[in-house]
This record gives C-alpha cells, sequence and structure tokens, in this order.
C-alpha cells in the first residue's frame, strides 16, 4: 500500500514550496535559449581571461550544433574527454540543440574503462583538450579503432594559461566550430530523447551507461532550483556567482553547478581545477556568492592557514555532495567561517536530485541524515528480501525512487534495467530508514562500491588490476574510512609460494598505469589467508567487520 498524501516530508518544506508543484521540463537546448533571451547581457560563464554572456554562450552552442550537424561520425554520439573548460557548455549544448547523444569520459579514469566506455557508448567523435596526457590516450583510442574523428580545443582560446603541446594535424579544431556560420535551421528534439550517457557501475562488472533524457535532466534542475529558492524571494532574485571547481564530466557538477545556475541566470567562475589558495581568492576579491564541493574540498578548505582571516562574507550558499560529509568536518567549517554546509543524496541514475537538507530560516540540516526528498522526487523503504513490501518508518530497508529525474534505464542492458526496478520505483542499492517526521538517514550500501573524493571506485576492478601481479595469488578489496577522502581502498593480499612481499608504495607503483589514480589502493595488508563463508567464498564483510573493530579500539 502506497503511502497517503501528505507525504510526512512535506511539513518541511518552507512556505510557498509545495513538493507537488509544477515543475517546467523540456530540452536542454531550450533551457539555454529560455536563459538567453530572459538574462540578456548578463555574463553566463568566467574562464580564464574570458567572460561569456549569456546570448554568447547560445550563438556558440548553434554553432557547434551546426558543426556537428555536418559531421557524419557525430550522428552515434559525441564523446567528451574533457577536464573543465569553456568548450565543455558550448559542445554539450551544441550536441543538445543537434539532437545527439554525448558521453562523458572522465580523464581519470585508467585507459581499459574508457575503451569500455566510448566502445559500448557506439559514440564515435571524440572532443578533447590540447594536453599531452589526453592527446596521447586520444591517440591510443584511434589506433585500436574505437574513433573515426577526433577534435580538439585548445584552451589558450580562452586566454592566458600553461602552455599547450601541438594539436595533430589531422584533428578538427573545436575553435573553428566556434566560428562556423550559424544554422539556419535545427532539428526538433523531443524531450525524451537521450541527451546524456552517463557511466556508473556496482562492483560486479564494468560501468553502464545511464540513459539520461533532457527531461530528466530540466527536470533535476527544475527541483534543485526550486529548492534553493525555496528561502523566498529575495534569496530568488540576488546575483549569484557560482564558483564551479567540481569536474564537470561528473553528474553532480553537470546538473548542480552547469544546468541549475545556467537556468537561474547565475555568473558561473569556472576553475580548471580545485585550489584552496584560488577559491578564497575568489570569494574574497571576485564576492562569489556560492559553491558546491566534495568532502575533500571542505576539508582542505577547513585547515587552510588563513581560513580563520578570510573575508567570506559575500559567501551565501555552501553545499557537499557526492560522498558522505563528516559530521565533524561540518561542524569544524562552521565554527570557523559561520557558513552552513548543507548536503543531501543523490545518483547517477537520479541526474542526481534525490534529497536534501533544509537550510533556511527556522529550518536547518539534522545530524545523521540525508534530509528529504526533493520536489515531485517521492521515497520509500522496501525490504531487501521483497521489494513490493514496503517498510513502514523507523525499519531498515533499500531505498527506491521515483520521480520525473530518474533515468529511462541501463544503456544496452535490458536485463540489467529490468532488475533495477520494481512497481516504477528505482531500486538504489542504498540501505537505510524514513523517520516519521520524512526526514531520510542511509546506514549501508547493498553494493559493494566505494565512493572516495566523491569518485565511484569498484573493488572488482581494483582487484582484477592486482591479481595481475605475478607476486599475487589471491586478494580482496574493501573500502575502509579515510579522513580525507570519505572511503579508500584497501587490498588485502595472499601471496604465492616463495614470492616475494612488497610494499603499498610498491603495489601503486605496479598499478599505476592500470587503475585511475582515485582507484589506487591507500592501505595494505598481506596475509597467510582470507575469511571465507561456508562455500568457499571470501567473507568481505567479515574483513569489513575487522576494520570497524580496529577503528573502534583506535
Amino acid at each position: 500500500m502506497a503511502p497517503a498524501r501528505p507525504f510526512a516530508w512535506e511539513s518541511a518544506y518552507p512556505p510557498g514550496l509545495r513538493w507537488d508543484g509544477p515543475l517546467a521540463t523540456g530540452t536542454l537546448g531550450a533551457l539555454l535559449e529560455r536563459s538567453a533571451a530572459t538574462f540578456g547581457p548578463r555574463i553566463a560563464l568566467r574562464y580564464r581571461d574570458t567572460a561569456i554572456a549569456y546570448p554568447d554562450l547560445l550563438a556558440m552552442a548553434r554553432r557547434v550544433a551546426g558543426a556537428l550537424l555536418a559531421l557524419p561520425a557525430a550522428k552515434d554520439g559525441v564523446a567528451l574527454l574533457l577536464g573543465n573548460t569553456a568548450f565543455h557548455p558550448c559542445i554539450v549544448f551544441g550536441a543538445a540543440l543537434a539532437g545527439l547523444r554525448v558521453t562523458q569520459l572522465s580523464p581519470i579514469d585508467a585507459p581499459r574503462t574508457i575503451v569500455h566506455k566510448l566502445r559500448d557508448s557506439g559514440a564515435r567523435l571524440l572532443v578533447t583538450l590540447a594536453h599531452d596526457g589526453l592527446l596521447a590516450l586520444a591517440g591510443a583510442l584511434r589506433a585500436q579503432g574505437l574513433v573515426d574523428a577526433l577534435a580538439v580545443g585548445d584552451d589558450a582560446h580562452w586566454g592566458a594559461g600553461p602552455a599547450t603541446p601541438s594539436v595533430p594535424a589531422e584533428a578538427l579544431r573545436v575553435e573553428d566550430w566556434l566560428r562556423s556560420p550559424d544554422p539556419a535551421s535545427l532539428p526538433a528534439v523531443r524531450p525524451d530523447a537521450v541527451m546524456l550517457l552517463q557511466y556508473t557501475g556496482g562492483t560486479t562488472g564494468l560501468p553502464k551507461g545511464a540513459m539520461l533524457t533532457h527531461a530528466n535532466l530540466t527536470a533535476a534542475s527544475a527541483q534543485f532550483g526550486q529548492w534553493n529558492g525555496g528561502r523566498g524571494p529575495e534569496a530568488e532574485r540576488r546575483h549569484r556567482r557560482v564558483i564551479v571547481v567540481l569536474p564537470l564530466f561528473h553528474i553532480f557538477a553537470f546538473t548542480v553547478d552547469l544546468l541549475v545556475s545556467l537556468l537561474r541566470g547565475d555568473e558561473i567562475l569556472l576553475q580548471a581545477r580545485f585550489d584552496a589558495d584560488a577559491v578564497l581568492r575568489l570569494i574574497e576579491v571576485d564576492r562569489a556568492t556560492d559553491m558546491c564541493g566534495v568532502p575533500t574540498m571542505w576539508i582542505a578548505l577547513a585547515n587552510h592557514p588563513r581560513i580563520d582571516e578570510a573575508d567570506l562574507s559575500s559567501l551565501q550558499g555552501v553545499a557537499s555532495g557526492g560522498a558522505a560529509l563528516p559530521t565533524e568536518v561540518a561542524q569544524r567549517f562552521e565554527r570557523i567561517t559561520g557558513k552552513r554546509i548543507t548536503t543531501g543524496w543523490g545518483m547517477t541514475e537520479t541526474a542526481p536530485a534525490g534529497t536534501s537538507q533544509p537550510n533556511w530560516d527556522g529550518a536547518g540540516p539534522r545530524a545523521g541524515t540525508i534530509g528529504v526528498p526533493l520536489p515531485g522526487i517521492e521515497l520509500r523503504v522496501v525490504a531487501l528480501d521483497d521489494p513490493a513490501r514496503l517498510l513502514p518508518p523507523g525499519e531498515t530497508g533499500e531505498i527506491a525512487i521515483h520521480g520525473p529525474n530518474v533515468f529511462q534505464g541501463y544503456w544496452n542492458q535490458p536485463e540489467e534495467t529490468a532488475r533495477a526496478f520494481r512497481d516504477g520505483f528505482f531500486l538504489t542499492g542504498d540501505i537505510g530508514r524514513m523517520d516519521p517526521d520524512g526526514y531520510f538517514v542511509l546506514t549501508d550500501r547493498k553494493k559493494e562500491m566505494i565512493i572516495s573524493g566523491g569518485f565511484n571506485v569498484y573493488p572488482r576492478l581494483i582487484e582484477d588490476a592486482i591479481h595481475a601481479h605475478p607476486a599475487v595469488v589471491e586478494c580482496a578489496v574493501i573500502g575502509i574510512p579515510d579522513a580525507y577522502r570519505g572511503q579508500a581502498a584497501k587490498a588485502f593480499v595472499i601471496l604465492r609460494p616463495g614470492a616475494a612481499p612488497f610494499t603499498l608504495e610498491g603495489l601503486r607503483v605496479f598499478l599505476a598505469d592500470r587503475l585511475g589514480k582515485h582507484e589506487l589502493p591507500a592501505a595494505l595488508e598481506i596475509r597467510d589467508a582470507l575469511p571465507r563463508t561456508p562455500v568457499g567464498k571470501l567473507a568481505k564483510l567479515d574483513l569489513i567487520e575487522e576494520e570497524r573493530r580496529k577503528a573502534a579500539a583506535d
């Protein structure tokens, strides 16, 4: 039996914000067109030495759309191998206006993971930056026959910065796309068309492509926008200058930093990477008002030697996502700066809208919870042994979610998709409960996925890489608490008879070209044996419990 309206969490909503209010959805192209018409000459984006107004961003996106439509290689999708750069929104919205699918590749992934994502997505056009490492990787992908056309953008186009290497002569130039003629017409794009393949995964198999439509992404943007506007008309009207340091290839930054900011008419202060000194300058000198980060960033800022004397008076909204923020970090940051970090919960599959902590007059974050569902999102807790059975408040089970932001399924994996849904609700794999007043609490993960510094880390991929070591006969990888990253990988290894033991550093060197930096183990324990279940499988839960006991004893 479904819970009756009003839901318990609706009592946490501020006056004027309705859980069931209308959510404007459409296409990403229409979102940018509407913002360009609404906000006129307002600055949309600052990057390096360049300020881009809303109409100019739309004009560049239209020209990119025309260039992409003229490229046969783009018809099956556009793969982006980019860090943070002003090219990113130009290409994303260009593809959106052209009705083309985008696949985001993470530059920090291991090459074999990138190969899998590129092959699985079917994208044959690869866009990257004039950067030694990225160009070398792009060249290797072309040599394997995975890419029909390569396009390269030189960040010097946007102003002063690090020296850039020469671009291969055969590569298309993204700068040329920005200077191409405005197309006479663009195709009609349906809101239910897949806009983004955002790869995610679990502890088994390779990453899966979550199919996010234009409607999913615009719904999530509207949900975040309504929630953040719930502080009243004054908050809705104020001009925001948003520091964007999270990688735009991550769904959290893609939606919360890019789409929501453009929807509201914010000014995006885009940074190529996180640097604590640079962030403080943006707040003190440029009077930035908002920033989203992952826990590692807030830890770095809270421990910055100048944090006590820095002028943070312009900062209004600070939020953390991607991984659980340690309570002591949030409390330390608020104690030092007077700024309250809000947190929430979401997933790649939810684009990533889910829950958020209330943070307005008369309501604030509740420690130990992930807050309440955003507008239009329904959460329920179902039995672990029967996802069709709903559990009452206070009982622990698997969290399931329904809403217009929830993805359409996994690309080319109908069986995985069918297993992921029950009664129209996506089964998240997260274990938790709902308190009687509608606040949700996460207690564990059904899957063994590790979240390290906001990035998903998959133990099986690490185990496969370690097994390639000639001295290793068996290994198991689990997540352990990490004060900086939230979680880190720990490897338990059994050596082959007569093999010489190795150090953690030696193992990391061996794995350097097999794993991304964020996947490298942070701890190593060599053992003579590993715990097993009665049927002979490795008992990872026993290892996790051992680590918990050690942490409690320290």
